[in-house]
């Protein structure tokens, strides 16, 4: 591993399809058969388990503490660990070291007696990593009055809120070795590890929040959450061993001292800054909301915490896909690349706009169930229910811009090939910054959305500048991932989505008319959930959606296999 002193600012050249029968680069060999469906039902069932868990805290912070000045003071002081979640474990350094590593993975494969590439690149990184972090979380304990007033300068209480972020400054360090340890399994296929790291995280702070709340009120969750990020970096360091010695066979057998791998640091700078900016949506919220009553910023946060769950279950597609798209690009095969991009681009839009339609329909009813008891009450439920609404509209576009960032990314990661040119046009390198661009646009539509809206409507005003500048950056990104190089079929993804919208809206219209016929909470979100589930799969199937009718025409056929004498009168080969 060498660092890339004449041009640090340089691109890896934009990867070209390779032609059929070449002696290129390809990627590696195809994961077996059903390795894509097992790996996203562990990631599914264990993120599931995570989310499941992660509610069940915001379910005992309203128990506990409602929504007042001292929940508001927390979120406050959550924002480092919600800042720091997505920079250094869920995004940028996911956007940057799986393509890292898979390209590492890939020149271990076409060089296997030389020195291993993995261990290459994790000497090159990792100790500075360790020590940027250590210094960051330092900086953030030392400035947190500062931070404060600077994310909610009208807080009721901003002591309560710079002793919670001195104590979640700690999850700075944890959470990116974390998101570093992630990255390197993925890329190796290994996902059963870094789709149990939430499990770990939210079952440290429901221990402490549970043990502790009595006597140390809501600075107990604070101290939860920084040892959950302790206990999720170290579920990660075994396996990641486990892997790292693997590879390091190969190249104990070797003399050889080629560096197969450059190393490119200002290639983090436009990823880091994309995700700044992503997460700033949440600072307008907070600095805004702090000069609203009391409870709006809880009330924004347990209505945000609800609806993101629907994209979180389509991001988790691309999450287990991702790898593999990494592996395309390190190969140059860009066609393999954007059928895969189309394919998760249409999967996560139906089950993004699926769950979109059951939170409009049954928002009421699934807050009522959820949080109404102790000091949450019938207020609340309504305040939170109506942001869920307004936030729901925002949730495609944020599923959209968690599959386009992936490989538009991975087009120029942090490390490149030793022997690939160090020097690129101006105008690539330039596209490096479009996605921090789309987000600043779609920031200044957040901003100024709020500011408008905000006086008259309150939170809700928060909300819909939230959706409405997430929409304006993915559309912007959708087109800045053709430009970038990938030859997405525009037309055919954006015709699909509009299927999936249309049997989504007939769905949410169906699933409120039935989710209004009972007043008990269970019951209506039942009826509210039952009726949207066969509306959009009806309309999905009607319009022609893929992504939908594929699955019911699967279960259609497995709920009423053919008799033999129906295949009998089937036409011969068929």
């Amino acid at each position: 591993m060498t660092t890339d002193q004449p041009a640090l600012a340089s691109a890896v050249p934009a990867p070209r399809s390779a032609p059929a029968g070449d002696g290129g680069p390809r990627p590696g060999p195809a994961p077996r058969r059903g390795f894509l469906a097992k790996a996203f039902g562990i990631t599914a069932v264990l993120s599931a388990a995570g989310s499941g868990l992660g509610l069940l805290r915001d379910l005992l912070l309203a128990r506990y503490f409602g929504a007042n000045q001292g929940t508001d003071a927390f979120l406050v002081a959550w924002t480092v660990p919600e800042t720091a979640a997505p920079l250094l474990i869920e995004d940028a350094m996911s956007f940057l070291m799986v393509p890292a590593f898979a390209l590492a993975l890939v020149l271990r494969e076409e060089h296997p007696d030389a020195p291993d590439p993995v261990r290459q690149l994790v000497r090159a990184t990792l100790p500075w990593l360790l020590l940027a972090l250590s210094g960051l979380a330092l900086a953030v304990a030392l400035g947190a009055p500062q931070l404060v007033d600077l994310l909610a300068p009208g807080l009721a209480d901003p002591g309560l809120a710079v002793s919670c972020t001195r104590i979640t400054a700690i999850t700075v360090l944890p959470f990116g070795v974390a998101g570093y340890l992630a990255a390197a399994l993925r890329a190796h296929h290994c996902f059963t590890a870094p789709a149990g790291i939430y499990v770990a995280y939210n079952l440290g702070i429901l221990a402490v929040l549970l043990g502790c709340q009595s006597f140390l009120g809501v600075r107990s969750a604070a101290l939860g959450v920084a040892l959950g990020s302790l206990l999720m970096a170290g579920l990660l360091v075994g396996p990641f061993l486990r892997r790292l010695r693997r590879g390091a066979t190969a190249g104990r057998r070797s003399r050889r001292s080629r560096k197969a791998l450059v190393l490119m640091p200002l290639a983090l700078l436009p990823v880091a800054a994309f995700t700044l900016t992503r997460q700033s949506q949440v600072f307008v919220e907070r600095y805004l909301g702090s000069t609203l009553p009391p409870g709006t910023i809880s009330h924004l946060n347990y209505a945000a915490k609800v609806s993101q769950l629907a994209m979180t279950a389509g991001i988790l597609i691309c999450t287990v896909t991702f790898p593999l798209v990494a592996r395309a690009l390190a190969a140059g095969d860009l066609t393999a690349a954007r059928d895969r991009v189309e394919k998760d681009l249409g999967q996560a839009a139906a089950v993004v706009l699926f769950g979109t339609a059951f939170l409009m329909a049954c928002a009421p009813s699934v807050v009522s169930l959820l949080f109404q008891r102790g000091a949450f009450g019938p207020q609340d439920t309504a305040a939170t229910a109506a942001v869920i609404r307004v936030y729901s509209f925002g949730l495609p576009a944020q599923a959209l811009i968690g599959v386009i960032v992936r490989p538009y990314f991975s087009l120029r990661p942090v490390v490149r090939r030793a022997g690939d040119p160090g020097t690129e046009d101006g105008g690539r390198r330039l596209l490096d910054w479009y996605p921090v661009a789309a987000m600043l646009l779609g920031l200044g539509v957040t901003a100024t959305v709020g500011l408008l809206a905000t006086p008259r409507f309150g939170a809700l005003g928060l909300a819909a500048g939230n959706a409405a500048g997430i929409t304006a950056a993915a559309a912007l990104l959708l087109h800045g991932l053709v430009l970038r190089g990938i030859p997405l079929r525009l037309r055919r993804v954006l015709g699909g989505h509009g299927r999936l919208a249309a049997a989504a809206t007939g769905a949410t219209v169906l699933g409120a008319a039935a989710a209004g016929l009972a007043a008990d909470p269970l019951l209506s979100t039942l009826l509210g959930g039952l009726t949207v589930a066969l509306a959009f799969a009806a309309l999905g199937t009607g319009l022609g959606a893929r992504e939908v009718r594929g699955p019911v025409l699967a279960a259609a056929r497995a709920l009423n296999p053919p008799t033999v004498a129906d295949e009998g009168k089937l036409p011969h080969g068929q």
